[in-house]
């Protein structure tokens, strides 16, 4: 993050919010040393957004001059590598356009004092070639856009290729979920379950209740039995995603119990906890800040620990066990 770089984008006047909500993010994900190359998923996800979306807005920052595209491909493999984003205050951004050439390019310093390749005999200065590209032999004018600039490969290439086979897990899963829900492949879905909102809530079932993929597609399954109509949206889901959080987080608190104390009879042979060490145990719980499923905790078992001070009502009350 590069506080110079945010600073100059919320200084930026006339735009649209959208629009200026990009580039901030877009300011955000500058390195000072490096410069900037977020990818298109993460900042259509840093903005809340489509990626459609996400590319208008980027195209009104480049007509507007605050930002410019250097998009660069690997002299080996050809691949498009991370695009650059060059911000207006930087000592590298484009001049205007001139009247010669109709293009402001100029090149970085380190591009403008280049020796002239063994290919094209030019420098990066004029960025003509006196014999067409091999990759792109339909014209002599290189495009500005494909400029091979200096950049960190390492680090964000990995992260970059993270993102999106998390992005494409995320898509298989959310296809799946639809299908469980009973909605056909490629139907127009309700306003509900487009675009990033319904996917930013589906998240929260995983990230908030701890359910995985493959139970949330279980829930939503068997919803069906008792509704067999799609639901309108996954907040219609919510109760069942909770219940079921409930019923996992209570039947992994009873099997971890029953598996400690079966483990610790068959050690030491020791008796079953008593109602004091249940109790210490159950307060425990109350008192801290972890998960608490409601119903974990019955009345008699409330009742005990309030005796023995181990517990105030009014915790029990905030922690929902009565």
């Amino acid at each position: 993050m590069s506080h110079k770089a945010t600073v100059w984008a919320i200084q930026q006047r006339g735009l649209k919010p959208a629009t200026k909500i990009v580039l901030w993010f877009l300011c955000d994900r500058h390195n000072p040393d490096f410069g900037c190359f977020p990818t298109q998923v993460r900042l259509a996800d840093d903005a809340e957004m489509s990626v459609s979306a996400l590319n208008n807005h980027l195209t009104r920052l480049e007509e507007l001059r605050l930002i410019h595209r250097v998009r660069s491909y690997d002299p080996r493999t050809h691949k498009r590598k991370a695009t650059r984003y060059i911000l207006g205050f930087e000592d590298g951004f484009p001049p205007e356009p001139t009247p010669k050439t109709g293009d402001g390019i100029a090149g970085t310093e380190e591009e403008q004092n280049a020796d002239p390749t063994a290919d094209s005999g030019d420098g990066a200065i004029s960025g003509l070639s006196a014999k067409p590209s091999p990759d792109f032999a339909q014209s002599h004018l290189r495009n500005p856009e494909t400029n091979l600039v200096r950049e960190p490969l390492s680090k964000p290439a990995k992260e970059e290729e993270d993102a999106a086979a998390r992005e494409i897990e995320f898509d298989r899963f959310f296809a799946e979920l639809l299908s469980a829900l009973g909605f056909a492949a490629n139907a127009s879905l309700p306003a509900w379950w487009q675009g990033w909102p319904a996917r930013t809530h589906v998240r929260r079932w995983i990230d908030h209740l701890g359910l995985s993929e493959k139970r949330i597609v279980e829930v939503a399954t068997e919803s069906r039995n008792e509704h067999p109509d799609p639901p309108d949206g996954p907040k219609a889901l919510d109760r069942l995603m909770e219940r079921a959080a409930q019923r996992d987080a209570q039947a992994a608190a009873e099997n971890a119990s029953g598996q400690k104390a079966k483990r610790s009879r068959k050690t030491h042979g020791k008796p079953p906890p008593s109602p004091d060490e249940l109790a210490t145990f159950y307060a425990a719980k109350v008192n801290s800040d972890e998960y608490l499923p409601n119903g974990m905790i019955s009345n008699a078992m409330c009742e005990a620990m309030l005796a023995r001070g181990l517990v105030t009502a009014d915790r029990l009350r905030q922690r929902g066990a009565r």
